[in-house]
C-alpha cells in the first residue's frame, strides 16, 4: 500500500520532536482522521533555517509532514505559499487516496499557517487551500 519511502520517513521521521530554538510554532489538525501536528521554525532573513514537528499522526501524515520539512530548509517564506498537494505528491513519488489527501498535505498546511502567524498577516489556510 505505502512505498519504501512513507514506510521509512513514517517509523523514523529525522526531524520530529521539538527545535531548541525556533522563532514560531503552530498546532493544526485534520478533524477528519483524528491527526494533529505542531510544527517548529527557525527563519531567518525570511529563509527556513530548521523545521521540525510533533503530534499524533497516522503513517502518511507523518511520513509526508517528514519529508516535507526535510524539503523546505533554506527555502524562502514566499516558495511555500506557493505549494501544494501536487508538491507533495512529487515529494513522495506517489499519489495519495482522496480519502487521505487531507492527511498527506497536513505538515504543509500547519506550516503555511504557522508563516502566515510569523508574518502577521492575518491569513489562515484550509485543506481546500492546497487540494
Amino acid at each position: 500500500m505505502y512505498n519504501e519511502t512513507i514506510i521509512y520517513y513514517s517509523k523514523t521521521p529525522p526531524n520530529k520532536g521539538i527545535l531548541s530554538e525556533y522563532d514560531i510554532s503552530f498546532w493544526e489538525e485534520n478533524r477528519t482522521c483524528g491527526d494533529d501536528l505542531k510544527v517548529y521554525i527557525k527563519i531567518e532573513e525570511n529563509i527556513i533555517k530548521d523545521w521540525s514537528f510533533e503530534g499524533d499522526t497516522a503513517i502518511i501524515t507523518t511520513a509526508c509532514a517528514s519529508i516535507f520539512g526535510e524539503s523546505i530548509i533554506g527555502l524562502k517564506i514566499p516558495e511555500i505559499f506557493e505549494m501544494d498537494y501536487s508538491y507533495i505528491e512529487e515529494l513522495i513519488e506517489a499519489p495519495v487516496s482522496d480519502r487521505r489527501k487531507q492527511a498527506s498535505v497536513l505538515g504543509l498546511l500547519t506550516t503555511r499557517n504557522a508563516l502566515h502567524k510569523y508574518l502577521g498577516d492575518w491569513k489562515k489556510d484550509t485543506f481546500d487551500s492546497l487540494i
